[in-house]
């Protein structure tokens, strides 16, 4: 497909390479948001589906016609590159917080402890005791979906810490109550709402249109743009359940799907190197699933090395350098590319014009391409943001949408906990009523708690929260089947 021109000279992408992953850099203002919507739409063209995340707002122009204005008719005149063949694309609007797309939600459980504590900032003690809340859920049936059912387990786990430490390892209160405190804050920032039900299915991204054209997936992000926890966690989470539930296909003719992952380095900022070991083998293993993956960033510098290795196929756009410090990241950018002769690359991506990119992208064979100073082709669709009401009317029309609109709220581990716990004081008020009457004798004081859970010394008579406990754990059979599953960066202690 046709990316750019060079001397009249049209410059083409090889889309079988495209599971081998690719990188688009540049200042702000340089032209990588154009450069995003042509691959994006000539992916679509193909019958490819797409995934974006559209960081200010200024995708929707998808899902209408471009037009021939006068400037960028000069412009394509004085480059010698055709008009774009102006039509609209079939577009998917999604939103984390519904404001702008079709809610796009997930659960507690299929999130998983690494990236819910990624999401809440927390520490590695504080990790290793999240890790042992989601283990103590697991063999309990109880299952994590949404806020209530996370904050009643804190709840939980906080009220009988002294016991659970001698199952699970040191649990303080301490720690379970900083969780508490930062799933408050996570929820005022509005991502109570991410987690609910119907959650989504992966494979909805996998669509195309009667015309044969794949599906174009614009997410909102621009509400949590500044919640960079909560962008990061998600999108590593995408490629997680990617990772999980494709089956492994080799090197296809065309992708199953590619992303474009805006604002690139957020994903990394902050990161644990457990996560940063996780994102890495994501990257060089999600290609056999037929899966392309883009990142968008100012400095391919804030992108580690060894993913920005598996990131074949490559767009510069101008960066600028005011000092020595600068000069040498240009240099070493530069050095990444296969070199063309008598070409100063360094030299070249500082003096870049707005819409100008030095690209290299993959041959037949897997090889980087020599690299060549280009200009990137004008897309089809229009390139300013559609009227909001047209945005509305796609999203209360799409199929999808009917699909994910409606929450609903499945029995869970808040139900569970709150039901046991009635029934659990009932039973402790009755069996004081007892002893009060003379009726029962004094419980043995052997054991310990959880005995009736994890076996050991029995109790003639059992507390009110072993009760519990132990018909918690009977709930796993009426669970019918729910699978607590996770993906790559949620499994546990994996």
């Amino acid at each position: 497909m046709n990316i750019a021109i060079k001397d009249g000279q049209l410059i083409t992408f090889d889309e079988t390479m495209a599971n081998r992953h690719g990188l688009i850099a540049g200042a702000t203002g340089t032209g990588k948001t154009i450069t995003m919507k042509l691959l994006a739409e000539e992916f679509s063209k193909q019958g490819v589906p797409v995934f974006i995340t559209d960081i200010k707002g200024e995708l929707s122009g998808f899902a209408e016609p471009g037009t021939l204005s006068p400037k960028l008719q000069e412009r394509l005149e004085k480059l010698g590159a055709p008009v774009p063949e102006f039509h609209s694309f079939p577009v998917q609007f999604w939103d984390l917080l519904k404001k702008n797309g079709t809610p796009l939600r997930t659960t507690i459980t299929e999130m998983g402890p690494l990236l819910m504590s990624r999401l809440l900032g927390l520490n590695d003690t504080q990790t290793g005791v999240l890790y042992a809340i989601f283990k103590i859920a697991d063999e309990n049936g109880l299952a994590l979906l949404d806020f209530k059912d996370l904050n009643e387990m804190l709840k939980f786990v906080y009220e009988n810490s002294s016991d659970l430490s001698a199952h699970y390892g040191n649990i303080s209160k301490q720690s379970v109550g900083a969780i508490q405190r930062s799933l408050l804050i996570l929820e005022q920032q509005g991502a109570k709402e991410f987690f609910q039900e119907p959650a989504l299915i992966i494979t909805d991204f996998l669509q195309t249109n009667s015309d044969g054209y794949g599906i174009i997936n614009v997410l909102d992000v621009s509400y949590i743009y500044h919640s960079p926890d909560l962008y990061s966690a998600f999108i590593l989470y995408l490629l997680s359940e990617l990772f999980e539930q494709l089956p492994e296909v080799g090197d296809l003719p065309l992708p199953k799907i590619v992303f474009f992952f805006e604002e690139a380095h957020l994903l990394f900022k902050n990161a644990s190197k457990t996560l940063l070991e996780k994102v890495e083998q994501v990257v060089k293993l999600i290609r056999s699933k037929g899966v392309g993956v883009f990142f968008v960033t100012q400095n391919p510098k804030d992108i580690p090395e060894p993913v920005l290795a598996q990131l074949g196929n490559r767009i510069q756009h101008a960066m600028r350098a005011f000092t020595p410090a600068e000069q040498r990241i240009i240099r070493s950018i530069a050095d990444s590319f296969r070199g063309n002769e008598g070409m100063n690359v360094a030299d070249e991506i500082m003096a870049l014009q707005i819409g100008e990119a030095m690209v290299s992208t993959l041959d037949a064979k897997g090889m980087p391409t020599p690299v060549e100073k280009a200009f990137i082709l004008a897309p089809a669709s229009s390139m300013d943001p559609i009227d909001p009401s047209r945005v509305q009317q796609l999203i209360s029309t799409s199929f999808l949408n009917n699909k994910y609109a409606q929450t609903f709220d499945s029995e869970s581990a808040y139900e569970i906990l709150t039901r046991r716990a009635e029934e659990s004081a009932k039973a402790a008020e009755e069996l004081l009523a007892q002893k009060d009457s003379g009726k029962v004798a004094d419980e043995e004081k052997k054991g310990g708690f959880l005995d009736s859970v994890f076996g050991g010394p029995k109790r003639s008579r059992e507390s009110a929260v072993e009760r519990m406990i132990k018909n918690t754990a009977g709930s796993i059979g009426t669970q019918i089947g729910r699978a607590i599953t996770r993906g790559m960066f949620g499994g546990l202690l994996k």
